[in-house]
């Protein structure tokens, strides 16, 4: 966001924050959201440089390619041992898994929230 417009914005009220402020998340909930996601994007990656489809890795992981879809997208109800396990399947080294799991910090998408504007009494 430029500064002239970001300034526009705090001058009228508004913060400016990520999605683990808005989601008011503590540091270690949004490390695990990171590293979620991080494996989500290595698995849709590797699948996709292997040539295979969704269907074809759910079976290789006893799995249905709907929930293929999800470990994709980094769904809150899949784990992170199945994305895990999707990477190893895949013939992923482990030590690669690892750098997926702490390699580096996204960052989020910053935008404008109206402040508060509740007085106290």
């Amino acid at each position: 966001m430029k500064a002239a417009k970001r300034s526009r914005l705090e001058k009228a009220g508004w913060r400016i924050g990520d999605a683990a402020d808005f989601l008011q998340l503590s540091a270690d909930e949004s490390a695990i959201v990171e590293m979620k996601l991080s494996l989500a994007d290595q698995i849709k990656l590797h699948r996709k440089r292997l040539g295979m489809t969704q269907a074809e890795l759910a079976r290789l992981l006893g799995s249905s390619q709907s929930r293929v879809a999800k470990m994709e997208v980094g769904e809150g109800s899949v784990s992170m041992d199945l994305l895990v396990r999707a990477l190893l399947a895949m013939g992923v080294p482990s030590s690669s898994v690892g750098k997926y799991i702490g390699g580096g910090k996204k960052v989020a998408p910053r935008f404008p929230r109206k402040r508060s504007s509740v007085k106290s009494a």
